[in-house]
């Protein structure tokens, strides 16, 4: 399986009407910022949400089942509210109580099963065969891969081009719908937390491992494995894969809050961590735009 530039543009134009066209601020000449974590339910992740469960069809009485480290269960559950369907959403215990909040006020039926994000992944999976409901997968479907992919469009578009795409990398869904949505021509820099190194350690195989994942980013970046879907896109593209350290990302975080006032979970602010920690250093005059994709957090901890 695998994602084309044509299947970006049809999700664009099916999920149209249904999640924000983000704003992109160019905080200083030629670095600019993209705004997801203002879309609805506080992340990117709605976008593939929207576009699977539209590119569906008729859907059974059961609903839509998905698995989550947070942001894809509000994701599924923002859009099946939306379109007036069930939603049951699979959590492991590491999810954040304000998720797990923003999941009831949206009224998805919750379950919060294992340790880490596979072993809630596994029990949604079970649940699915057993009720015949729509499976939403956090990163590794083409529709949902292609709805991510509209961010990029859209960041292609607003800039008028860059030369660079900073974004950070959980399951790879993201990122692979990113690198199809902007082209051939941008450079792709896939950032990951040292201690969820999931699409580093799969480049470095040549194919997808099963890795340990932890961390302030576990939450949102602690998929096991990188996708299938996603790695066939990132593994053909010519991505830079770089980690960075935990400290990193939390002085990212804290420095989007207080010189930008822009709220964000720690995943959401793991690129831009690369640029501020030196992982990636651009050239003189090179035009970067860094994804900012999350704002799930509780804002007492921005201070």
């Amino acid at each position: 399986m695998t994602v084309t530039y044509q299947d970006v543009t049809s999700a664009a134009e099916r999920i149209g009407g249904h999640v924000l066209r983000t704003p992109v601020l160019e905080i200083s000449p030629g670095l600019f910022f993209k705004l997801e974590q203002l879309q609805h339910s506080g992340s990117f992740k709605v976008r593939g949400a929207f576009n699977r469960i539209l590119s569906a069809g008729e859907l059974p009485p059961s609903g839509v089942i998905a698995a989550s480290g947070g942001n894809h269960g509000l994701a599924v559950a923002y859009a099946a509210r939306a379109l007036g369907v069930r939603a049951e959403i699979f959590v492991p215990e590491v999810t954040s109580p304000v998720k797990v909040a923003g999941l009831r006020r949206l009224g998805a039926e919750i379950n919060q099963v294992g340790a880490i994000y596979s072993e809630a992944a596994e029990a949604a999976a079970k649940r699915a065969a057993e009720t015949g409901a729509l499976s939403v997968h956090a990163y590794d479907q083409p529709e949902v891969v292609a709805g991510q992919g509209t961010t990029g469009l859209e960041l292609m578009a607003q800039t008028g081009g860059v030369d660079t795409v900073v974004m950070a990398v959980g399951g790879g869904g993201f990122a692979a719908g990113i690198t199809v949505g902007v082209g051939s021509g941008p450079r792709i820099v896939a950032v990951e937390p040292v201690l969820c190194p999931t699409l580093h350690e799969a480049l470095r195989a040549g194919h997808p491992v099963p890795v340990q994942v932890s961390g302030v980013g576990a939450d949102a970046l602690g998929a096991s494995q990188v996708g299938g879907v996603a790695y066939d896109v990132l593994s053909r593209a010519d991505v830079q894969s770089v980690l960075v350290s935990d400290d990193a990302i939390v002085a990212a975080r804290r420095t989007l809050w207080q010189e930008h006032r822009l709220a964000t979970e720690h995943a959401g602010a793991a690129a831009y961590a690369a640029l501020l920690s030196g992982a990636y250093v651009p050239a003189d005059g090179e035009r970067v735009a860094v994804v900012v994709c999350g704002s799930n957090t509780d804002p007492a901890t921005l201070a």
